[in-house]
């Protein structure tokens, strides 16, 4: 059996400069990962089966992204290679990134699949396949297999390396799961940032950065309005995609503890999921 890692990602700011005729929306989009990940175990098979043995609650397997990634990429083999007939796995996963929560797990997951079973099957495709392969799954899948902090555009797709600070941040996950498709199609989700060059944006203050995402979700869901004020009083936070999960930028380790202790004595802390301290790298932890 094989272990790999699976990140969580941010986005350090979202903004929505358009909508396309095939309805996703044009972004710009600052993706950093975090030192917080699932761990996703292959054990491999002869007999071209693709098992998820870790059941997901109201996700079956034949809809979760890692059988669709694992198939995607059976099939793409066997355009090529005969023996590819021959190719299966066996996977389990040790979930920690919370669903709906707009940290990218799903997404992550499906790009470790294709990362993985493409060197344990030995197919040595480039990564620029496997890119192309991921797009097709969902807009996030490409950032996690290209690996590097990226400021992204098209719809989170077309990817720019870029060498950011690698804070520490607090991440709160409120007991709530936030469709996207749900938050894109709100009629008062702001569509026509304009758009800026990476320079422009990077020159920001880190706390001037935002997400046009933000505004509809704090007044669809008071309990993400709470949180964002209430912790905005210890440091720079937003919304990450279309949330439901908030990230506060700290200085250190000892900072984000101190206001996860703080937080725990708060009147919403029952509404609260999971909080959880991480480090942002711009290495992805998949490819460590």
């Amino acid at each position: 059996m094989k272990s790999w890692l699976s990140p969580a990602k941010l986005n350090l700011f979202l903004y929505i400069t358009g909508r396309r005729p095939d309805h996703y929306h044009d972004l710009q989009t600052l993706f950093q990962f975090i030192d917080y990940c699932d761990t996703l175990n292959f054990t491999l098979r002869q007999d071209n089966q693709l098992n998820l043995l870790t059941p997901f609650q109201n996700v079956p397997n034949d809809k979760n992204l890692i059988i669709i990634a694992a198939k995607l990429l059976q099939t793409y083999a066997s355009q090529f290679d005969l023996t590819a007939n021959s190719l299966g796995v066996d996977i389990k996963i040790d979930k920690k990134i919370p669903m709906g929560g707009g940290l990218g797990g799903a997404s992550s997951n499906a790009a470790t699949v294709l990362v993985a079973l493409n060197q344990l099957w030995h197919l040595n495709l480039p990564t620029e396949t496997l890119i192309d392969l991921g797009r097709t799954i969902g807009a996030d899948v490409p950032i996690f297999i290209y690996g590097q902090a990226a400021f992204a555009e098209g719809i989170g797709d077309k990817l720019q390396a870029v060498s950011l600070p690698e804070y520490y941040y607090l991440v709160t996950c409120p007991n709530i799961a936030i469709s996207t498709v749900k938050v894109f199609n709100d009629p008062e989700l702001t569509r026509n940032t304009p758009r800026r060059s990476l320079d422009d944006l990077l020159a920001l203050p880190y706390v001037d950065f935002s997400n046009d995402c933000e505004k509809v979700v704090r007044k669809r869901y008071p309990i993400i309005d709470s949180l964002i004020e209430q912790l905005s009083a210890y440091g720079p936070t937003r919304l990450t995609g279309t949330g439901s999960s908030v990230f506060t930028q700290c200085n250190n380790r000892q900072e984000a503890l101190a206001i996860q202790s703080a937080l725990q004595t708060s009147p919403i802390y029952h509404s609260i999921a999971k909080t959880f301290i991480a480090k942002g790298v711009n290495r992805s932890p998949l490819f460590a």
